[in-house]
């Protein structure tokens, strides 16, 4: 996740609410500052690491005073985490990487014992992250594929309704329903979809391979908007 760049209005928002859901590091800086320029990259490139599991706020002090006096800033860089709206950590300085590494991963939240096996792959694995946390969508959809793959597609499909639906969810889902291979590859797509067109209207079945094909092709497919606008057509 790209870094936010935060002003005084919207600090509120990105920083203090954003914290009660994950840590939020804000790195206080300015133009003209040099050492700022040296933390600058070091920070972005160790929480980009995190994945997601810290996000990283930067403030321009010169531009948002607001933020600088919230701070007390007496020099910068100026470097705050915060969790659940408070202070829980902060360093002044150019801090060389091993040092910001450090700081960071004590913010980091250690994976869960599911996350760990979920991270093993293995069928054995899945089904115990789920014991452990049945609503866990990595599991779930990593454990839908398997399922999906050696043809359990019912199985596959009562795991997946287990939680709402995802991108990635309904991914899995319409390779069970389609009966594609593992890979999503489906024969003649094109043909198929011209050929449900004309029963979508009145056939549900049809309505619903025909919108599991689209997942197959995927958004990034341009023919996926072509064929969203017939199916438009065909039902208002």
């Amino acid at each position: 996740m790209a870094a936010l760049d935060v002003t005084d209005a919207t600090f509120q928002t990105d920083v203090i609410e954003r914290s009660k859901q994950v840590p939020v590091v804000v790195d206080l800086w300015a133009e003209w500052c040099g050492p700022c320029k040296t933390l600058g990259p070091i920070i972005e490139k160790v929480i980009d690491e995190t994945g997601g599991k810290v996000v990283l706020a930067k403030v321009d002090v010169d531009a948002n005073p607001q933020v600088a006096q919230a701070f007390r800033v007496q020099s910068i860089p100026a470097v705050y985490a915060l969790r659940n709206g408070e202070i829980v950590d902060s360093f002044i300085g150019a801090l060389p990487e091993q040092a910001v590494r450090q700081f960071v991963d004590g913010l980091a939240p250690a994976p869960s014992e599911a996350d760990t096996l979920v991270a093993a792959g293995d069928e054995t694995s899945l089904r115990r992250a789920l014991e452990l946390d049945p609503d866990h969508e990595g599991a779930i959809v990593a454990l839908g594929q398997m399922l999906v793959e050696r043809g359990d597609r019912d199985e596959a499909l009562a795991l997946l309704a287990r939680i709402p639906e995802t991108a990635e969810t309904r991914r899995v889902a319409a390779l069970a329903r389609v009966g594609a291979s593992g890979n999503g590859a489906v024969d003649d797509i094109e043909q198929k979809l011209e050929a449900l067109l004309d029963r979508v209207k009145e056939d549900d079945d049809a309505r619903q391979q025909y919108v599991d094909l689209l997942e197959l092709l995927g958004p990034d497919d341009p023919r996926t908007a072509q064929y969203r606008k017939s199916l438009t057509a065909r039902l208002y």
